[in-house]
């Protein structure tokens, strides 16, 4: 990621990766005198109070004073060119200049920057001392016990004994790192390895503890990032060049750097795009292709960067070809912040950025220009489903199996007719019906429409139903064109496109969909017909781990062929290993689609950040939660408030416990529909609203029995379990979604029963009431 523009001065100072980590943890006082020193730097670094010295034995390796007790360390790439390493305190800058290790990677061609005294001390505090205790010291009353972190035993010999140092660093591992690599017996040893280790080596490292096979890991980890052919033959000394290759940060003003430090780290990712992504951004596909993932492993990143390559392959031209879409709102806004940011704005002149049911909205409003129906939402159709049974007599249905099956079946699929409906598939529906059911069903579903019709309503689901089938129909039309036009020998009928009053084409010539797993049937065959079927027409990223609408389809019956070309992203470049352990937990052991018919894991997600493990707290009641996180917010007191956040599972709990931190001084900010309402204080929403968030400390609060899942839930249990299986589903999905928005610190808190999703991290339950009756 680069800060674009440059110093007047032309002095050039780069942050290498890692080294930002490192720096957002010093003492307040030592990143203000950091933040001078860096706008000092770049104005003459050979100015005296900076005191700028090359260190004793190494010849690129210098020292500069940041105040009276501590010095930055710094690479010189060549002239005015400066690349940071690290910050330390004199003292260890003094006692270990030998172990002080850096170079460019015989592999990747990358920089690396290793301090072997940090890496050793990290690994053996992580053998030593005890697990991770909860993000923050428990107050009073007694919590339940956070669970403690699976720690293997020590095992009888080293955890790479099975590689020589050969095939090691084959793999790219920084080679002053295989000594201790060596000597590493627990995964304890290992995570404190990879904390401060260059990136490439920890996930090499990682992966192969985690059980991938060398060449798997030398395919998916190493060769994306290796140096390609024609350089082969690299010149280790060529500084500049290598800089082009690693990860590092350009700071070029204050503000790229005061962005770093306020939001430690947090913003990096976002738009930064690792070498083994870039094989997936740039691929050409035959069609329409896949990247699967966990969050924060980047799926996002990718479909922003094929956006970017997709625009840039583009003849001139000042219409906008591509289309980036999303399930919702909040989600089409970050997306075009981000991609301004990333591209610039001659990128964004190219492309449509909607969300997708704006898109049906458009796509039928241009088809009648007068309709001025009112748009509800699922809760008031299920409504007006009840009216409709309690008039009519009916009591072979409920309300809500009609409801699902009206929005699941006929207007997921875009069903129009009733022999249609007697033939078309009803997958995850369950309950099996006959014939002559589903011909009552469908004359319920007649009066049901005309019902709306009647009120003037609509909803978002037929909207897209009706701009399905508005697409569909203008496709056969531009392909009947085309068919036409091949038949004159490719000559266009001029009086038949004069007559249709424009140039009948494709809306789109590529499209890239981002949380591809919310959509249903109907946007998908809306989406299918506004592009045509050749390379590169559809990029779409999801996971079904995250779907958290009851919108469940099969790509490739909605003529969207994703076989072959899907490819599964990993590596978590947001949460730390300890939270996604928790999260992953609570997913249990449910089965999930990959969104054309097979089963999606989550096997190999992993993480190579660290941090605490996530607290864990009971109370007594609602009353004594709220203050239980009170508490929690002021034990973060060093994290800025806009990088905590607060999510819980209704409206009415926002509400109060809004009221309680404003009351306890702490400026709380809703997060709407529209995104949060201010960039100030803590923000507070239900757990819907987080979808697409992040937040570098995060409580998740009222995690109880009866509010996750809501009691409702069990109703189906015995009347409709497969409806009770997909909403147990969704509402795992959901709690795992609010646990991977957080970054650094998760805290999850409940009063009165702990919601059952929790089990596998609680202590046995005679232990949690009896620690929540102390």
């Amino acid at each position: 990621m680069t800060v674009t523009g440059a110093p007047r001065t032309g002095v050039t100072l780069r942050l290498l990766d890692k080294a930002d980590k490192e720096i957002v943890k010093l003492d307040r006082a030592v990143l203000g005198a950091f933040y001078k020193f860096q706008h000092d730097f770049r104005r003459n670094p050979n100015a005296g109070g900076l005191d700028l010295k090359q260190l004793e034995g190494h010849d690129r390796l210098w020292s500069a004073r940041v105040n009276r007790e501590w010095r930055a360390l710094m690479i010189r790439l060549g002239g005015d060119d400066w690349l940071l390493v690290s910050v330390k305190h004199r003292s260890h800058v003094h006692k270990n200049l030998d172990r002080f290790n850096y170079g460019i990677n015989h592999v990747t061609g990358a920089i690396e920057y290793v301090d072997l005294q940090v890496v050793e001390e990290s690994v053996l505090r992580r053998e030593l001392t005890p697990p991770a205790a909860p993000a923050v010291p428990a107050p009073a009353p007694t919590p339940a016990p956070a669970a403690e972190p699976d720690r293997p035993e020590r095992l009888e010999k080293p955890l790479f004994a099975a590689y020589t140092d050969e095939q090691l660093a084959g793999l790219g591992v920084a080679g002053p790192l295989i000594p201790v690599v060596r000597k590493l017996t627990t995964d304890d040893e290992l995570l404190g390895l990879a904390e401060y280790a260059p990136r490439h080596t920890g996930e090499v490292l990682l992966r192969l503890r985690d059980g991938v096979p060398y060449d798997a890991v030398m395919e998916q980890v190493t060769a994306p990032v290796a140096v390609t052919e024609p350089e082969k033959n690299l010149d280790t000394g060529d500084w500049q060049a290598a800089v082009d290759r690693s990860q590092t940060v350009v700071i070029t003003d204050d503000e790229s750097l005061q962005s770093i430090l306020e939001e430690g780290d947090f913003g990096r990712w976002k738009i930064f795009l690792h070498p083994t992504q870039e094989k997936l951004v740039h691929r050409r596909y035959s069609g329409p292709a896949r990247v699967g993932g966990g969050p924060g492993t980047g799926k996002t990143i990718v479909a922003l960067h094929r956006v970017c390559h997709l625009v840039q392959k583009l003849p001139p031209g000042h219409s906008k070809p591509v289309l980036l879409t999303t399930f919702n709102k909040n989600l089409a806004a970050d997306l075009r912040a981000r991609l301004l940011s990333l591209g610039g704005p001659d990128v964004l002149a190219r492309v449509d950025i909607a969300h997708v049911d704006l898109l049906a909205t458009r796509i039928v409003s241009e088809a009648d220009p007068g309709n001025a129906k009112r748009r509800i939402d699922d809760t008031a159709a299920l409504r007006e489903w009840r009216e409709l049974l309690v008039e009519s007599g009916e009591t072979r249905w409920s309300a809500e199996f009609l409801s699902d099956e009206w929005n699941q079946v006929i207007l997921g699929q875009a069903v129009t007719s009733r022999n249609d409906y007697f033939t078309v598939r009803r997958a995850g529906r369950g309950r099996s019906v006959t014939r002559a059911e589903r011909a009552g069903i469908w004359q319920l579903a007649e009066r049901f429409t005309q019902r709306l019709e009647t009120k003037g309503l609509e909803t978002h689901r037929q909207v897209a139903e009706r701009a399905a089938r508005l697409e569909t129909a203008r496709k056969a039309r531009i392909d009947k064109r085309s068919e036409e036009r091949e038949e004159r020998g490719g000559l266009d009928n001029l009086h038949v496109e004069a007559g249709s009053g424009a140039w009948l084409r494709y809306r789109y010539r590529h499209i890239v969909v981002d949380e591809a797993q919310d959509l249903s049937a109907a946007h998908w065959k809306m989406l299918r017909a506004m592009v045509p079927s050749e390379a590169d027409d559809i990029f779409l990223v999801g996971d079904t781990h995250q779907r958290i609408y009851d919108n469940q389809v099969t790509l490739g019956s909605l003529g969207v062929h994703i076989r072959g070309r899907s490819s599964r992203l990993t590596l978590s470049y947001r949460t730390t290993r300890e939270i996604l352990r928790d999260a992953i937990r609570v997913l249990g052991d449910a089965d999930y689609d990959d969104l054309d018919g097979d089963t999606d894991t989550l096997a190999g997600y992993r993480s190579v950040l660290h941090g605490p493990a996530p607290s864990l707290r009971g109370a007594r009641s609602w009353d004594e939660e709220m203050d239980l996180v009170v508490e929690q917010l002021r034990a973060w007191h060093d994290v800025p408030r806009e990088s905590t956040a607060i999510c819980v599972p209704t409206n009415d709990m926002v509400t109060q416990l809004a009221e309680r931190l404003a009351r306890r001084g702490i400026t709380p900010t809703e997060i709407t529909q529209d995104g949060p309402r201010s960039d100030q204080g803590v923000h507070i929403g239900t757990m819907y609203r987080f979808k697409g968030l992040e937040y570098r400390c995060l409580v998740i609060a009222g995690v109880a029995e009866g509010l996750v899942p809501r009691a409702s839930v069990d109703a189906w249990e015995h009347t409709d379990p497969s409806r009770h299986r997909r909403e147990l589903h969704r509402a795992r999905s959901l709690l795992f979604v609010a646990a991977t928005r957080a970054r650094d610190a998760l805290a999850i808190t409940w009063h009165g029963e702990p919601s059952r999703f929790l089990t596998p991290l609680l202590p046995p339950r005679s232990d949690i009431w009896s620690n929540n009756r102390t």
